[in-house]
């Protein structure tokens, strides 16, 4: 019996429950999702009467049919998160750059001579670096090309890049070969881009490999610290970077949501507008 047969053969209800089948269950999934873009395990378990064990089974099935893609407590639409079309470097550059340029300079200000820092690829990250050029005896982690190598033109800059794969879209390394090292180096702060911020989902990006990697620098950092425009908030991309609580500060605009802004707050996050 394969796993459509089995999968239209039988059901799965708590007491009392409906009598879907589970392809019946899960195309009223797939169609809920389409209308909402957005939906809870626990709104769904409750809505279908069957468990939330099998609720996760079900967007499973469907992300891996392009129909969902997971995230912490639930699922969006595939259209619904950013990062369908990903544009190059130098195209995300151009996007909200005033924004990315007083967020880089207010960031790059939280770095002190002789620390270790962290710097993902990212294009807002990237922007700290004509700040970060008058830094003496610092020594920069980052998997960003672009970042290395504006900074290794300062003699008072040290660059350490971990291996992996040229991924041409970010200009970046990606993939964890260089896990083992960057887990022996003390990183004091790392600075974090990404392509999604929410209060369920936390910093959010659109590359597996690209999000490993970043969650190594997390990982090793003792602080983290996320620069993101307000363009970059209330959306969801594929993966989670880090949850909001993980997080000691957000460098943001003067557009990001207030209420989202209050929420974040309240957790105990500092939020920092420039």
């Amino acid at each position: 019996m394969n796993d459509e047969q089995r999968n239209i053969q039988t059901t799965e209800t708590l007491p009392g429950g409906s009598m879907l089948f589970t392809p019946e269950r899960r195309q009223q999934i797939a169609r809920l999702l389409e209308q909402r873009q957005r939906l809870k395990v626990a709104e769904l378990s409750q809505r279908f009467t069957v468990s939330e064990v099998t609720i996760r089974k079900d967007l499973a099935w469907l992300e891996t049919r392009r129909l969902a893609v997971r995230t912490h407590g639930g699922a969006v639409f595939p259209t619904a998160h950013i990062g369908q079309k990903e544009g190059n470097f130098a195209e995300r550059e151009r996007l909200k750059s005033s924004e990315k340029e007083r967020i880089g300079a207010l960031a790059a200000s939280y770095v002190q001579n002789g620390e270790t820092i962290a710097l993902d690829a990212s294009t807002t990250a990237f922007a700290m670096v004509p700040r970060l050029l008058a830094k003496r005896e610092l020594t920069v982690v980052t998997n960003g090309l672009r970042t290395g190598m504006e900074l290794v033109q300062s003699s008072s800059i040290a660059v350490l890049m971990p291996g992996g794969t040229l991924r041409p879209e970010s200009l970046s390394l990606i993939g964890t070969w260089g896990k083992p090292a960057l887990q022996q180096i003390h990183i004091s702060k790392a600075f974090i881009g990404a392509r999604g911020l929410t209060l369920n989902e936390g910093l959010t990006d659109v590359n597996r490999e690209e999000v490993e990697l970043k969650r190594v620098l997390v990982e090793a950092a003792k602080e983290v610290i996320a620069v993101v425009d307000a363009s970059k908030w209330d959306h969801v991309a594929l993966a989670t970077i880090c949850p909001l609580e993980r997080l000691d500060l957000i460098i943001t605009d003067k557009q990001a949501p207030i209420l989202l802004l209050n929420q974040i707050s309240q957790l105990g996050v500092e939020v920092l507008l420039v």
